[in-house]
């Protein structure tokens, strides 16, 4: 089959969670027998997160092939079991620096450089690069929400890819925020409104809405987004807050997320196949109440997602043993051969990521 592009854009404000609507969406097709594969565009001028301080975007994920890339691929990585490499993880920097490189060689015959086409085929050159793989669908998540300046020249990308491909395999899922007033108690649509109209604006229809939300979507509500977002009813998907992280894909399988997918890009095998995942939520909620007491000792604890695959990957030891797991981030910088033992009671063992090694801890238990 033809390969399928999805592509989840966000609107309203950062945060809601547009990297684990992918990787959620992603663990759903790859259930159904589907070859899947994520990306991510991320609009900011730096070539990759390699050189920011991971208080500036969180951790540095390393892929398999030595790209630094967005702490986002963790979580794709860790949903849809697949190794991604420096191509899932693309900035404006990179695409930028590939066309003043082409440039400078004269690959552009001499002709004046813009963003349209320049920097748009660019981008397009790295969601078109699965097609020679074996890949049946890729999603690619869009950084930054809607409207931002810095990323127009991903939508109007992600834009052409819509005209240049057939209808049915391309699909553009919007993720969105409804805010709960407390005041008047309702669930505010405006917001999510706004962004769709500023989407529409700039050339993109979503087909699907993903709404985060901390209220249940009543019907008179979706039919108040679909009419004013204009889509389906059944294409208007709430996010709701879970216990667990990876609780999230069978939420959106009960939404019936991947089955609007399924229709809209005409995929025949539909049939859910979820057995796996739902043991493994069972199993961590069945967790025992004994409790492995883990320190982290690093740079950058005042921000847990400076380390958040190495805390992800602790926990995912507890689940596979049945063991609840307690994380202490211990600043690297305050710890000292006098207040060590303070620092250390009651914990079970120390994780020290990366490079971080100081001579005056060696020796001491």
């Amino acid at each position: 089959m033809n390969t399928k592009y999805i592509f989840v854009t966000g609107g309203v404000v950062s945060g809601l969670g547009k990297g684990i609507t992918a990787a959620s969406l992603g663990r759903l097709l790859k259930n159904r027998g589907y070859k899947v594969t994520i990306q991510k565009f991320d609009p900011y001028i730096n070539v990759d997160p390699g050189t920011m301080s991971p208080y500036e975007h969180g951790e540095v994920f390393v892929t398999d092939d030595g790209a630094e890339t967005d702490l986002d691929l963790g979580h794709y990585e860790r949903f849809i079991n697949e190794n991604l490499t420096q191509n899932s993880s693309i900035s404006m920097g990179k695409i930028y620096n590939s066309v003043i490189e082409k440039e400078r060689r004269g690959d552009f015959l001499g002709k004046t450089v813009q963003v349209i086409p320049h920097i748009t085929n660019e981008i397009k050159e790295k969601i078109y690069g699965f097609e020679n793989a074996d890949i049946d669908i890729v999603i690619t998540e869009i950084g930054g929400t809607v409207g931002d300046i810095e990323g127009l020249s991903i939508i109007e990308a992600i834009r052409q890819v819509g005209l240049e491909k057939p209808a049915t395999d391309v699909l553009y899922i919007h993720v969105t925020l409804l805010p709960y007033i407390h005041g008047s108690n309702e669930v505010k649509s405006k917001p999510t409104q706004h962004s769709v109209k500023e989407l529409q604006s700039l050339g993109i229809k979503p087909d699907i809405i993903v709404c985060r939300t901390e209220r249940e979507i009543t019907s008179e509500l979706r039919d108040k987004l679909s009419l004013f977002c204009n889509v389906r009813k059944t294409s208007v998907i709430q996010n709701l807050t879970v216990e667990n992280l990876y609780e999230v894909p069978l939420m959106f399988e009960r939404e019936g997320l991947a089955k609007e997918v399924c229709s809209h890009l005409n995929l025949s095998n539909i049939e859910e196949k979820n057995e796996r995942w739902e043991k493994m939520i069972q199993d961590i909620k069945n967790i025992s109440s004994e409790n492995v007491n883990i320190a982290i000792v690093g740079k950058y604890t005042r921000l847990e997602d400076s380390y958040l695959s190495v805390i992800e990957s602790i926990k995912h030891a507890g689940y596979k043993n049945g063991l609840g797991v307690k994380i202490k981030l211990i600043d690297s910088e305050k710890i000292t051969r006098e207040n060590v033992n303070e620092y250390m009671k009651g914990i079970d063992a120390v994780i020290v990521p990366g490079r971080l090694w100081c001579e005056r801890y060696r020796g001491n238990d």
